[in-house]
């Protein structure tokens, strides 16, 4: 399945407002940065949210799959941690810039190796968690708001020239794909008892989140930007 969260008109967008971030005044970055951390805390609460609900419901149920995207989503409050952290910096930071993007980088990697895990655990142990309406509705929420939040930050990287908040807004992307992940594996579940299918997709997702951390962890700091 294939999400069009407009990453090809972000990206050209974002190429040409970092090469005229040299002339945005300290008024307009201060704006920006202001945007950015609020769309950062919002991250935050969600996932925070998300988290409860997916857990919870996930124990009660005895969905593997479903407990895993709430750590999956606790994981990526690491993520909206570190961007906070570098959002707090008024002016460009090559040094700050460049440490988010390793530390962005290391949390993909830190959820490739945890989904790899719950996935091949599922298979294993092959047990067929009971049907969770809360989770099937927790996940086609996430789906609709993930690809929007992601969209909303890629505008921001843009306008500070960011690639470590281009890193986040993917790792927000690749939220809504694992949504989808779960939405299919709990209904395919609940309809016709195919258990496997979730972790079997997961397992298709851990090269994309892998790849996501090695260009996040090679990404180049945009030097010019002040």
């Amino acid at each position: 399945m294939r999400f069009d969260t407009g990453q090809s008109s972000d990206f050209i967008d974002f190429m040409n407002k970092t090469a005229e971030c040299s002339s945005c005044t300290n008024t307009e970055r201060a704006h920006h940065l202001r945007r950015g951390r609020r769309l950062e805390y919002f991250t935050l609460g969600w996932n925070m949210l998300e988290a409860a609900v997916a857990i919870g419901a996930g124990w009660l149920a005895g969905s593997i799959a479903l407990v895993g995207f709430g750590v999956d989503s606790l994981i990526e409050c690491t993520s909206g941690a570190i961007l906070l952290w570098r959002l707090a910096s008024p002016a460009h930071d090559e040094s700050r810039e460049r440490l988010a993007l390793r530390l962005v980088g290391g949390s993909f990697f830190l959820l490739a190796a945890y989904v790899c895990f719950e996935a091949v655990k599922s298979l294993v142990t092959s047990e067929t968690p009971e049907t969770s309406i809360a989770g099937i509705v927790l996940a086609a929420v996430s789906l609709i708001v993930m690809p929007l939040l992601a969209r909303a930050k890629r505008k921001v990287a843009a306008d500070l020239g960011s690639h470590a908040l281009v890193a986040d807004s993917r790792q927000t992307d690749l939220c809504a794909y694992l949504s989808a992940i779960l939405l299919g594996g709990l209904a395919l579940n609940a309809l016709f008892g195919w258990w496997w299918a979730d972790p079997v997709a997961a397992l298709i997702m851990v090269p994309i989140i892998a790849r996501e951390g090695f260009e996040a962890w090679r990404g180049e700091v945009c030097e010019d930007c002040h």
